[in-house]
């Protein structure tokens, strides 16, 4: 180092140091490059899976009140077969049996 040698290599130029220190540099970027890609692309998985999980959860409230409003249905239903007014209740079925054939000729039109 004192001795007159050039200060960018530290004295090594005729030991081929700097060639594997330049190497080395270049690999170091590449990695450094790699790194940077594999985080941007974790935090945007994090940030999809967050929007997933909110979604998830929003269809889960949304299942639980239709549980909630088809379980009230089916003991209406109970309520009304349960009764004497089974006539009504033959009524409804037949109506929904129609229905039921009206929906399914008007798609096979299509």
């Amino acid at each position: 180092v004192g001795d007159g040698a050039p200060t960018g290599n530290y004295g090594y130029t005729n030991s081929g140091y700097s060639v594997y220190e330049e190497e080395n540099e270049r690999l170091t970027e590449s990695l450094r490059t790699k790194v940077s890609a594999i985080k941007s692309l974790s935090i945007e998985i994090g940030t999809e899976v967050k929007n997933q999980n909110k979604m998830l959860s929003e269809m889960d409230d949304d299942f639980d009140s239709a549980g909630g409003l088809l379980g009230a249905t089916m003991g209406r239903l109970r309520t009304l077969s349960r009764g004497s007014q089974t006539k009504l209740l033959c009524y409804m079925m037949l109506f929904s049996l129609f229905v039921f054939f009206v929906i399914y000729w008007i798609i096979k039109l299509r």
